[in-house]
C-alpha cells in the first residue's frame, strides 16, 4: 500500500497530470451517461426493450464508424479546434433528443448524436506521454483508465435515479451541462491547447495496412460485439424483472472494481513487457467472465460484475502499452480512433442484437456471450503475437536510469 501512494504521489507531482486529469472528468462522465439516458428514454417513450437496445446501437455506431475519421483529423490539425466544434454541437442535440416522443426521431437524433461525438479519450490519452517520463507512462495509463472507471461507477448511478425519477428530462440535461463543461475545460489546458502531432515518415503505408493495428481491430471486433450485448443484457434482465433500480449499483460495481484493477496494473512491474502482462491479464478476466450467464440481477451479477471490472481495468492498461509499442509513428490519436471505429461498430451490432435477443429469448444469451467473445479474442492476441512482436521489449537499466534522470530535472 505505501508503494502504491508513493508512485501516485510521484505521478501527481509532475505538472499538468491533475489539471488533465480533473479538466476531462465532466465530459468522461457524460459519455458514461449516455448509454442508459438513451436507454430509459427510447424504453419510456416506446414501451419497447428493443427499440431501446437498437437506440444505444445506433448511437454507438455512429459514433465509432466517425472515430477514426475524427482522430486523422486530430493527428493532422491537432487537438483545439476539433473540441470546441464538436462539444456544443454534442451538447444541443442532447438537449433536442430530450424533446423527442416518437420512435423514429429518437432514433434518429441518437444516430445523429453518436456523429457529433467529441473525441474527449482520444484526446486525452496521447497527452500522457508528453506530461510524464516514459518509466511513468504505465503508471498515468493506469490513472487515466481509473478516472474513466471512475465515470462509470458514478455515472449509471446519477442516470438511472434521475432517469427513474418523476423528472426524467433532468437526465438527458445533466449529460449535456457536463459535456460543455468538461469540453471546454480540457480544450482550453495547455497540454490539449498546445500539443503537436507527430510527424509521419515519409513513405510511411497506411494505418489499416499495418499488421499489428490489423491484428487489434480484428480482437476488437469480437470485444466490441461480447460488451454491447453485455450492455444491454443488464438493464434488459433488471428490467424484464421488475427490479431496474439494480441496474445503477451493478454497473457501479463493475466500475468501482475497473478503477482498482487499473491503478494495481499500473504498479505491475516495468520487467514484465506489456505484451506478456497484457496475455496474462486477458487469460485471467476470461476465467472471471465465465460466471456471469448463470447470474440474476442481484448480488451475485454485481459480485461477478466486480471480478469482471477488476481484471478489465488491468487489462486496459496492458493494452494501451501494447498500442504505444506497435503504432507507426504519427498515428497518437488515429491508431486508436480507427481500432475503436472497428470495436464500436461491433458494439453497436452487439447492442441491437443484445435488445432483440433479450426481448425474445433470454437475457441470459446475452450475457453468455461476453466471455464467448473474450475467449475468442485471447485465442487472436495468442496466434497473432508475433505481429506484436514490438510490445515484447523490456525497458533497459539505462533506460530506466534516464527516465530517473527526467523525472529528477523536472522536479527542480
Amino acid at each position: 500500500m505505501k508503494y502504491l501512494m508513493k508512485r501516485y504521489r510521484e505521478l501527481l507531482a509532475f505538472p499538468q497530470v491533475i489539471r488533465l486529469g480533473l479538466s476531462a472528468f465532466p465530459a468522461r462522465l457524460a459519455y458514461s451517461m449516455i448509454g442508459l439516458g438513451i436507454f430509459f428514454k427510447a424504453e419510456q417513450e416506446t414501451g419497447s426493450i428493443a427499440i431501446a437496445g437498437f437506440a444505444i446501437g445506433l448511437n454507438s455506431l455512429a459514433g465509432s464508424l466517425t472515430a477514426g475519421i475524427r482522430g486523422s483529423v486530430m493527428d493532422r490539425f491537432g487537438q483545439k479546434w476539433p473540441i470546441r466544434i464538436l462539444v456544443p454541437m454534442y451538447a444541443g442535440l442532447i438537449f433536442l433528443l430530450n424533446t423527442m416522443e416518437t420512435r423514429q426521431s429518437i432514433l434518429i437524433t441518437a444516430f445523429v448524436l453518436g456523429i457529433t461525438a467529441p473525441p474527449i479519450n482520444l484526446s486525452v490519452r496521447p497527452l500522457w506521454k508528453d506530461i510524464v517520463p516514459d518509466s511513468y507512462l504505465r503508471t498515468a495509463y493506469a490513472f487515466d483508465s481509473s478516472m474513466m472507471s471512475t465515470t462509470s461507477v458514478i455515472g449509471p448511478v446519477v442516470i438511472t435515479a434521475l432517469m427513474l425519477s418523476s423528472r426524467p428530462g433532468f437526465g438527458l440535461g445533466t449529460i449535456a451541462t457536463l459535456m460543455l463543461i468538461g469540453g471546454i475545460a480540457l480544450s482550453l489546458t495547455p497540454a490539449s491547447r498546445d500539443w503537436i502531432p507527430e510527424k509521419k515518415q515519409k513513405g510511411q503505408q497506411r494505418l489499416w495496412r499495418d499488421r499489428a493495428i490489423q491484428l487489434l481491430m480484428f480482437e476488437g471486433c469480437f470485444i466490441g460485439f461480447g460488451w454491447g450485448v453485455f450492455d444491454v443484457a443488464v438493464p434488459a434482465f433488471a428490467t424484464q424483472e421488475g427490479v431496474q433500480h439494480r441496474v445503477a449499483w451493478i454497473f457501479a460495481a463493475f466500475g468501482a472494481a475497473t478503477v482498482i484493477g487499473g491503478l494495481l496494473g499500473g504498479l505491475v512491474s516495468k520487467k514484465l513487457a506489456p505484451l506478456s502482462a497484457l496475455r496474462r491479464a486477458y487469460l485471467l478476466w476470461l476465467i472471471a467472465c465465465v460466471p456471469v450467464a448463470f447470474t440474476y440481477p442481484d448480488w451475485s451479477m454485481a459480485l461477478i460484475g466486480a471480478c469482471i471490472g477488476f481484471l478489465g481495468g488491468a487489462v486496459q492498461v496492458f493494452y494501451f502499452e501494447v498500442l504505444e509499442a506497435v503504432r507507426p509513428k504519427g498515428s497518437q490519436t488515429a491508431s486508436l480512433g480507427w481500432i475503436w471505429s472497428v470495436e464500436g461498430s461491433f458494439m453497436a451490432l452487439g447492442a441491437a442484437v443484445g435488445g432483440v435477443v433479450s426481448e425474445s429469448f433470454s437475457p441470459r444469451f446475452g450475457l453468455a456471450m461476453l466471455p464467448t467473445m473474450i475467449f475468442i479474442g485471447l485465442i487472436i492476441l495468442s496466434i497473432g503475437r508475433a505481429r506484436l512482436s514490438a510490445a515484447n521489449d523490456v525497458p533497459t537499466e539505462e533506460e530506466d536510469l534516464q527516465a530517473m534522470k527526467d523525472i529528477s530535472n523536472e522536479s527542480k
